[in-house]
């Protein structure tokens, strides 16, 4: 058997949580590719497969439909039994396997029982996990939004057993930057250069051990620094402490949950983003995203919001005749009020 054989196939896993830019640093990965085999697997939270129609859409040569593997029921480390083993043996079986390949995670997922699902016997002999890439909304991270003071909550507890404590949005992030290997700090266009050094600071507090932070604005990090790591972090799981290794291996997402709302043709794109950022607002939504047409655009309206943050395009060209009813995936903590979301999200702007 030829050393090219038996070489196992390095995976690089991106985690990071809702709207930090994880599909927007893929597309530079696979637009910087210079022909490697790189293979994709984009998991969902919620039932519409919007991120993998965006990687679909992006018009990158030599970016076929079937390197593009979407898992849209449910998050990576909760479905591993079912969909992941299968899913990467069926890409190590191709005729022309893939050189790398790279995972999106779902921004609620849990980063190490998907490393621990390469110690599996089917793959451990045949992939290993190059590094692990933690994406991070430096704006979103400077406002606090998505990170807790450790020390307050542990005061809190000892100041009043009876409380309750929980905070997923807090262990998501927190168990996201103690897997990685390396942590992009992306949007940073956005914050001025002493934000910046503040959040660096407040992320080296929380980090168990010494990880490089790149700073990206747009996604744009170089492929040659992000893939061939060389990490081994299946091998490598004790110094990636999680909220969740006292437990056996499961991790359910019931903390969350997510719907999709259609929407009307728009008369307008800015009236359109403010429903959008009202709706937000109001019932505080983490995450939406999808598409809409406007009057009079032939093009698709693409739309991707973190809180009430919202950057738009215009991705691809509608059809003749092609259904102008759009689609918005909406994500939030357990307790959404789906039916009025739905309503104000039935509006015509």
């Amino acid at each position: 058997m030829s050393a090219a054989s038996t070489r196992r196939v390095p995976v690089t896993i991106i985690t990071g949580f809702l709207g930090a830019g994880k599909t927007t640093l893929l597309r530079h990965i696979l637009q910087k590719a210079q022909g490697h085999r790189i293979a994709v697997v984009v998991n969902e939270f919620g039932s519409l497969g919007i991120d993998g129609d965006i990687l679909r859409g992006c018009g990158i040569e030599g970016c076929r439909d079937d390197d593009i593997v979407e898992l849209t029921n449910g998050c990576l480390c909760c479905t591993v039994a079912d969909d992941f083993l299968p899913t990467m043996e069926a890409l190590l079986d191709r005729a022309d396997p893939p050189e790398h390949v790279v995972i999106e995670t779902s921004g609620l997922a849990l980063p190490k029982p998907l490393l621990k699902a390469f110690g599996w016997p089917t793959v451990r002999g045949r992939m290993t996990v190059d590094g692990v890439v933690t994406v991070l909304d430096a704006p979103a991270v400077a406002s606090g939004r998505f990170a807790d003071d450790p020390e307050a909550v542990a005061k809190q507890r000892e100041a009043d057993p009876s409380l309750d404590h929980d905070n997923p949005l807090a262990e998501v992030f927190e168990d996201q930057l103690n897997a990685a290997d390396l942590i992009v700090l992306n949007k940073t266009d956005l914050l001025d250069a002493a934000a910046l050094d503040a959040v660096e600071k407040q992320i080296q507090k929380l980090v168990p051990r010494p990880v490089q932070i790149l700073r990206a604005s747009e996604g744009k990090v170089d492929p040659a620094v992000l893939l061939g790591v060389g990490a081994g972090a299946e091998a490598d799981l004790d110094s990636r402490p999680s909220h969740h290794d006292a437990e056996d291996g499961d991790h359910e997402h019931d903390d969350f949950e997510s719907f999709v709302a259609t929407v009307p043709e728009q008369n307008s794109v800015e009236e359109f983003l403010t429903i959008l950022q009202d709706v937000a607002r109001k019932y505080d939504v983490l995450r939406m995203k999808g598409f809409a047409a406007v009057a009079g655009k032939p093009m698709r309206l693409a739309v991707q919001g973190v809180g009430v943050r919202f950057r738009h395009e215009f991705d691809r060209p509608l059809q003749a005749g092609e259904d102008r009813t759009g689609r918005i995936v909406v994500i939030g903590q357990k307790g959404l009020k789906e039916a009025a979301i739905k309503s104000e999200l039935a509006k015509t702007a």
